[in-house]
């Protein structure tokens, strides 16, 4: 099978979503493939059940829609896919689904870009030429799972947070979370609130914030220097934890915002973890040397026993292992080489969405970008 079209979109998660709303609006022929049998399959198959969106709804909002007024402030998991489904249905996006993409390839003598696709479930392939491929598919394509030494021998159980639902199923077990980011604290919280023996990893140093001051910081930052709005957010937050050194977190000498803007790692939104870790209830470790059966062995020399662990610690792009010829724009981890707000285009017809750990505000960003980009070529 051929198809012919003037854009192909790689991923049907928010970010080619937003691509193909912002495509539709200006009438520009387009096909969206996604690998998943569903859109935004991380939100709904891979997400914990008490995931809320960490900033405000208004920082949130995919182009050209808005929530519903009545929406929350802080949009929980299952509204936020109905939100998607909403979106979807307004824009008449038809996403072919169960179609995987095995490489991407620009023909100079055509000058288009040849794509051969999969059918999951008929294992027909399908080639498309497109005159503009887009990248789509998610700096969260993959779980990232450190090499520790003894791990693939641990005597219990390992997970990565994107198979972690509820704490439910953990109550009275010794469970060690990796990583801690966003997931990495809630799920400590969420196995410590249903009575598992919870410890975390913390590997480096850490903004804690709350979301209050998180909104605040988004909204004063955009009328006011960067360097004054993180002053204040970490007195504020410095107010509110007081010193969490003693208790094995440090905060980053960058602020939370510059370090955002420069490294894309998001402050921890506090959602009652280090209200736990004060009184003990969860133990923070340092760094894992290596594992022997059940044991985990620290680097400062401290042993301890686990059930479980669960690797909160995060993803890695995969569009190198199918795009060729995507060196103008992507670097070896798959992600953009130029800084934010200048990553999103390549050579040729090449753009990416979603892959500037920017969220979703980034996402809408990018995906307005892009289609106002082909538009001016495509009528050239």
């Amino acid at each position: 099978m051929e198809e012919q079209t003037v854009v192909l979109i790689v991923g049907a998660g928010p970010a080619g979503l937003a691509t193909a709303a912002c495509l539709t609006k200006l009438s520009i022929p387009h096909v969206i493939v996604e690998r998943e049998d569903c859109s935004a399959s991380l939100w709904r198959n891979r997400a914990y059940d008490r995931l809320k969106l960490h900033l405000a709804k208004e920082f949130c909002e995919l182009p050209h829609m808005s929530y519903p007024a009545d929406a929350p402030t802080y949009i929980p998991k299952d509204q936020f896919v109905k939100y998607i489904d909403n979106y979807i249905e307004c824009f008449d996006i038809r996403p072919k689904y169960q179609t995987a993409i095995e490489s991407c390839s620009y023909d100079e003598g055509r000058k288009c870009w040849f794509s051969v696709a999969r059918d999951m479930k008929t294992s027909v392939v399908v080639r498309y030429t497109a005159r503009f491929l887009v990248v789509a598919s998610g700096e969260n394509s993959a779980e990232n799972i450190p090499v520790i030494p003894g791990l693939r021998d641990f005597a219990g159980e390992a997970i990565h947070s994107s198979r972690f639902k509820s704490g439910a199923a953990y109550s009275g077990k010794n469970v060690l979370v990796v990583g801690c980011g966003n997931s990495g604290m809630e799920i400590a919280y969420d196995l410590a609130s249903h009575g598992a023996n919870t410890s975390i990893v913390v590997r480096s140093p850490v903004h804690v914030m709350t979301k209050e001051i998180i909104r605040l910081g988004m909204t004063l930052v955009q009328h006011i220097p960067v360097n004054v709005v993180d002053d204040l957010l970490v007195r504020l937050a410095n107010f509110v934890f007081g010193d969490l050194s003693r208790h094995g977190i440090v905060r980053p000498k960058a602020g939370p915002l510059q370090l955002k803007a420069e490294t894309g790692r998001s402050a921890v939104i506090d959602v009652g973890t280090v209200g736990l870790i004060k009184k003990g209830i969860i133990k923070v470790l340092g760094n894992i040397s290596k594992i022997k059966g059940s044991i985990v062995e620290f680097e400062n020399g401290r042993e301890s026993a686990f059930d479980v662990i669960v690797f909160a610690t995060g993803y890695k792009s995969t569009a190198n292992t199918w795009l060729k010829n995507g060196e103008s724009m992507l670097n070896n981890a798959g992600l953009p080489k130029k800084e934010f707000p200048n990553h999103w285009k390549g050579a040729n017809g090449l753009y990416c969405a979603g892959l500037a750990r920017r969220g979703l505000a980034g996402i809408a960003i990018d995906a307005k970008n892009i289609a106002n980009d082909i538009l001016s070529s495509y009528h050239a």
